[in-house]
């Protein structure tokens, strides 16, 4: 039997520090580096991007 992790929560982009905790973070000074930093690892991470709407994005590997 093989046993996988699935819907697994890689890392978040937010621009707010006070936000997030317990996930790799990484924070950006304005939106436009957000969307940037998020579009590049979600292709580096082979994950999906998530917005929150709070100001932060999450990458999920699905």
């Amino acid at each position: 039997m093989e046993i996988s992790v699935t819907k697994l929560i890689l890392a978040a982009v937010t621009t707010c520090k006070e936000t997030v905790s317990g996930v790799p973070v990484f924070y950006a000074r304005n939106q436009d580096e957000q969307e940037w930093i998020t579009k590049t690892l979600s292709r580096v991470l082979e994950a999906v991007a998530h917005d929150l709407g709070n100001g932060t994005y999450i990458l999920v590997r699905h």
